[in-house]
């Protein structure tokens, strides 16, 4: 593979491409500046606008939020793993039917495991415009976002309204839900008591991971953070590692499947028997199947890198949690 070819393969921080109505929460104060990226996958955006950088299947969606200070994504839930590190900002995630079952704040380089089933958001308390980094669960991305019942009764109060197709339409336009399809049914009541109301003591040892923790695990050998035998404990499809100057290694490897680097901190020199790349904190590179290749730190200081590649697993609920 060329260097040119592989290029094709890279998205590079400075030309993400944003979508300002990736949702339907694109119109409600508090939530209307947020943006959203599709990196890698078809994504679960509900806006024909939202542009995917790298449509290739990899087992898994990666994604990016990047949002202004005091600006939240509102409530929803996933049927598929939802993991989020923060590239950059000081974030508040909270979650619970009305958001208030628990939170916690991650800063730069921490990383969490939403479990999948409960309603979810998440805001930018930082000072200046902040990113999160994003993995979903399956190729599919679990078919899309279930909206907590009060975010589809806002939107539509601003003009918005959320198709059974799973597209949005802008009334605020002149836009009219076409022949056939009825407005997203709102969860009933009955429904909503399947959703848990899990505290923060049930969350935060089970589901999230800090990033000098991990900074540390990583001295020697990568710190595998998410898998069977990870630091937060789950089968959801793929797995995630942590590497650092101290567990890079020069040896060539493989992976019989794609496979995503995305590096947190310092600049990664990646090689291959054609040719070679330097990354970047905020790029993401899709590694080919049964490449051989090798990721270093390519300057001095600070280096650690978040690593991605599909298991086979089924993408499907959370696993299991780490034993108290």
């Amino acid at each position: 593979m060329t260097p040119a070819q592989m290029e094709t393969r890279i998205v590079r921080y400075g030309e993400l491409k944003p979508c300002k109505t990736a949702f339907i929460d694109a119109h409600t104060p508090g939530s209307n500046q947020k943006e959203n990226f599709t990196i890698i996958g078809g994504g679960v955006s509900e806006s024909p606008d939202q542009h995917v950088h790298i449509a290739i299947p990899h087992g898994f969606n990666i994604g990016a939020a990047g949002q202004p200070p005091k600006c939240r994504n509102s409530l929803h839930s996933h049927r598929t793993a939802e993991v989020f590190f923060v590239l950059s900002g000081r974030w508040r995630f909270f979650w619970g039917r009305w958001g208030t079952a628990g939170e916690v704040v991650l800063e730069e380089g921490d990383i969490i495991n939403i479990p999948t089933g409960i309603f979810r958001g998440f805001e930018n308390i930082g000072t200046d415009y902040g990113m999160i980094m994003a993995i979903l669960g399956g190729d599919d991305a679990g078919g899309g976002v279930i909206w907590a019942p009060q975010v589809i009764e806002d939107a539509k109060d601003h003009g918005l309204i959320l198709g059974s197709d799973r597209k949005l339409y802008d009334s605020k336009t002149g836009q009219t839900l076409p022949t056939g399809i009825t407005p997203m049914p709102i969860l009933t009541e009955a429904e909503l008591k399947a959703f848990p109301e899990p505290t923060t003591a049930d969350v935060v040892p089970h589901y999230v991971a800090r990033y000098w923790d991990l900074y540390a695990l990583a001295d020697r050998k990568p710190a595998k953070v998410i898998g069977t035998a990870g630091k937060l404990r789950d089968k959801p499809g793929f797995e995630v590692d942590f590497i650092t100057r101290g567990s890079a290694t020069l040896d060539m490897h493989q992976h019989d499947r794609p496979s995503v680097l995305m590096p947190m901190r310092g600049h990664w020199r990646v090689q291959w028997a054609g040719g070679e790349a330097v990354l970047n904190p905020g790029d993401t590179m899709s590694v080919p199947e049964n490449l051989p290749h090798t990721a270093v730190p390519s300057m001095t200081g600070e280096a650690s890198l978040y690593h991605i590649v599909a298991t086979g697993d089924p993408a499907g609920p959370t696993w299991a949690p780490n034993p108290r």
